[in-house]
């Protein structure tokens, strides 16, 4: 299967495309700036479609992306604040839950699971 994202209805990538999405923005601004309008409606094409695809997967719960990697310490901390807003824990106990458990999604299900026994 193909796809494509372009700005311009009838270019040979959506023609050549099983599955090509036009999003028609017309002439930018600035003449030969392709960043602006087109470069710009793409990027919220993208979004769209990674964020559809999450919540498919079942990576999101509630409005919240439970399965991301915590790669770096600003997603650390975006997953610590996910925990305590969810649990209702503070800082400290939900860092440390958060670090035990791996991920915000297991971090959350030990406390719920834990809560019940």
């Amino acid at each position: 299967m193909t796809g494509c994202i372009t700005c311009n209805p009838g270019s040979p990538a959506a023609e050549a495309a099983e599955f090509p999405v036009v999003v028609a923005t017309g002439p930018e601004f600035v003449t030969g700036s392709t960043r602006m309008k087109a470069g710009t409606a793409q990027k919220l094409v993208l979004n769209m479609i990674s964020t559809t695809l999450m919540i498919r997967l079942g990576r999101v719960k509630g409005n919240r992306m439970v399965d991301m990697q915590l790669s770096n310490n600003k997603l650390i901390d975006r997953g610590t604040r996910m925990v305590m807003d969810a649990t209702g824990l503070n800082l400290e106990n939900a860092s440390t839950l958060l670090k035990e458990t791996g991920s915000v999604r297991k971090a959350i299900e030990h406390f719920q699971h834990g809560a019940k026994d």
